[in-house]
């Protein structure tokens, strides 16, 4: 019976194991590259970086930091870790507030498609390079700092499969309770939100507009959103989960246990689609810049950037001779 039980036990977690390896794998694989192939062609194909461009700089920056970790993970899910405890709390540190900065840097992209399209003449201040840094400044600052939380209760812990670094010690269910509500909270619930309104105000005010450039532009912005959701959203659905088992443990013994036993399944599944949100950005890009006249891929990506800016437009415009009293109008639309 004991046995029966034991290998019944080992089933979903060797299952597991594989899945969530394969996924980190094909992440790493498609995400490494990618990104690298982004970042390099904004630093080496553009003469001109405005600052939605440099949003998706450090957008692709934040993504390759996550990746690179990922052949330690892959090794240590696979076998067992073997870098001691100072690595794992340094390495989950990296992941938590890369991962932040992603998320930060997506709100950043989603409300300058905001401004662009309701207050074009103020994306004029986002031209100065000091306004751009300070905002990337807060943005890595927040991240790290929201990401330094986790230190103190990232743990190695033996298992069946050796040591691993996949728990989190705290002092008691209320610190958990805390510390996954922040996390869900300020990695996904508040972001989505904003996101969300900046994108039904956007889409109701671009509705009319035909410009396939104002199109193209929006729906990349919108695609790498609803990415974001769908790769984040399971894994804070688990931290609900994980919340709804400590609440329960003294009034619903039972349940809470259930709760945990689904909730330790499925944390590093979806842990793994978190992953997946870092590789996915580099694909919607090369797909947005497919329809450019190019044959060199670079100058398609960097064609794509570049329509990308309002900044720039609105320059142009602005410079243009006003002869019919037609410049906010134009501005206005070419800005999107």
């Amino acid at each position: 019976m004991d046995s029966s039980e034991e290998s019944n036990d080992l089933l979903p977690l060797s299952t597991a194991r594989y899945l969530v390896c394969t996924v980190l794998s094909l992440s790493f694989i498609v995400g490494v590259p990618g990104n690298s192939f982004v970042i390099w062609t904004i630093c080496g194909r553009m003469t001109q970086r405005p600052p939605t461009v440099m949003l998706i700089l450090h957008l692709a920056i934040a993504d390759l930091l996550v990746l690179i970790t990922l052949p330690i993970w892959i090794y240590s899910f696979a076998n067992t870790w073997l870098f001691g405890l100072v690595a794992c709390k340094a390495l989950t540190f990296v992941v938590y507030f890369s991962m932040y900065a992603s998320i930060f840097l997506i709100m950043a992209l989603s409300f300058e498609r905001f401004m662009a399209v309701f207050y074009p003449f103020a994306v004029q201040r986002w031209k100065k390079k000091m306004t751009t840094r300070m905002l990337v400044f807060a943005i890595w600052f927040l991240a790290i700092a929201f990401g330094a939380v986790i230190i103190p209760f990232r743990e190695t812990n033996n298992t069946d499969a050796g040591l691993q670094c996949a728990v989190y010690r705290y002092v008691s269910n209320a610190q958990m309770t805390a510390c996954l509500l922040l996390e869900t909270l300020v990695g996904f619930v508040v972001p989505f939100a904003f996101i969300s309104i900046c994108y039904v105000l956007v889409g109701r005010r671009i509705s009319n507009m035909t410009s396939p450039s104002k199109q193209r532009s929006a729906k990349l912005i919108a695609s790498i959103v609803v990415a974001f959701c769908l790769c984040w959203l399971p894994h804070h659905v688990f931290n609900l989960i994980s919340i709804a088992s400590a609440l329960m443990e003294e009034s619903y013994p039972g349940t809470s246990e259930a709760l945990e036993k689904i909730s330790a399944v499925g944390a590093n599944i979806t842990g793994s689609l978190v992953f997946v949100s870092s590789c996915i950005n580099p694909l919607l890009y090369a797909f947005a810049a497919r329809n450019f006249q190019s044959s060199v891929r670079f100058t398609r990506l960097s064609r794509l950037f570049e329509q990308m800016s309002p900044s720039e437009r609105t320059e142009t415009a602005k410079e243009a001779p006003n002869t019919n009293g037609t410049e906010e109008s134009l501005t206005s639309t070419e800005m999107i």
